[in-house]
């Protein structure tokens, strides 16, 4: 059998104690090795959701304010556009009363109920008629404003449609 000896005893378990702190250093140096490396990476991860929130932000904000100019832009056309049609129908009106005008005072002054019934078939085959075109150019002139109006919205649609159609870049 073998013997221990005190001193035996003592270097077995200064060797065990030696080893077992080695392996407690060791678990420790590893253990904070992959703390560190989770941490760098949920530090990394962090800052790259960060980085895409706060763009997806900045381009949130970009679209909310390219929205509003071409709102302003379309709001601007429609007004002028509204106001070049006014401006139409007042001056068509004009020209009606005065030939409303004119015509009346040819009736009064007519010779005979013939020469009346002329005038007063003239006036209204060229009141029609003025009525027809000027109401195809108000229609031509109300389509050409919309159009116009529309078409700062239709491009925002447009770029907005393609914006979301994008993949997330990863």
């Amino acid at each position: 059998m073998n013997q221990f000896s005190p001193k035996s005893l003592e270097t077995v378990t200064a060797q065990a104690k030696e080893q077992y702190e080695g392996f407690v250093k060791a678990g420790q140096e590893q253990t904070v090795k992959q703390f560190e490396q989770t941490a760098t990476a949920a530090k990394e991860q962090f800052e790259k959701a960060t980085t895409q929130l706060l763009k997806s932000y900045e381009d949130l904000q970009a679209a909310g304010k390219a929205n509003v100019e071409a709102l302003v832009e379309s709001s601007s056309i429609a007004a002028k556009g509204a106001e070049d049609l006014s401006r139409e129908v007042v001056a068509y009106s004009q020209s009606a009363l005065d030939k409303t005008i004119t015509t009346g005072k040819a009736l009064l002054t007519a010779k005979s109920l013939q020469e009346v019934v002329e005038l007063q078939n003239s006036f209204l085959k060229s009141s029609f008629d003025s009525l027809i075109a000027e109401t195809t150019r108000i229609h031509e002139l109300s389509v050409k404003v919309t159009n116009e109006a529309l078409a700062p919205l239709n491009a925002r649609v447009t770029a907005t449609v393609e914006t979301l159609s994008k993949p997330i870049a990863a």
